[in-house]
């Protein structure tokens, strides 16, 4: 399940909640997995305002936005790297209401390895996720009406 992380100067965005949303549905569009509530309720953003004079390149700039994905290992191939972080570059830049943003938008993809992210306790691997969304997608069956 991934976590987003976006680090930007205070005001580049005027709705982050939305931008947060958006984050995560598109990388959980990218990694496609099922819409399940595991995955629905455990793939999220956090957008984090900076002050303007905490971040900088070498000339003094501070207009730049840094997105840090964390995946499962293995989650994301390279066509999947390609097309998130250009989905993500371009809901950035959105968001800031400045196309030129994409210029100056850098979006890092890091992978978790087996075993190495926990929620509620537990440190998960591939194969907890694999019988959690198995378990869901039983229970949903079960609900449903025979025919």
């Amino acid at each position: 399940m991934p976590m987003i992380d976006v680090y930007a100067a205070e005001g580049t965005f005027g709705d982050k909640h939305a931008l947060a949303k958006d984050l995560a549905a598109a990388v959980m569009k990218w990694e496609q997995v099922p819409n399940l509530a595991l995955f629905r309720n455990n793939t999220a953003a956090f957008i984090h305002e900076l002050p303007a004079d905490s971040l900088s390149n070498v000339v003094g700039d501070t207009n730049y936005v840094r997105v840090q994905v964390l995946t499962p290992v293995g989650v994301l191939d390279r066509n999947k790297q390609l097309g998130v972080v250009k989905e993500l570059t371009d809901i950035v830049a959105a968001a800031g209401g400045d196309p030129t943003l994409s210029a100056r938008t850098w979006v890092l993809l890091t992978e978790s390895p087996e075993g190495g992210w926990g929620v509620n306790g537990h440190a998960n691997t591939g194969a907890d996720l694999t019988a959690a969304a198995r378990a869901e997608l039983s229970a949903i069956a079960a609900q449903k009406p025979a025919k």
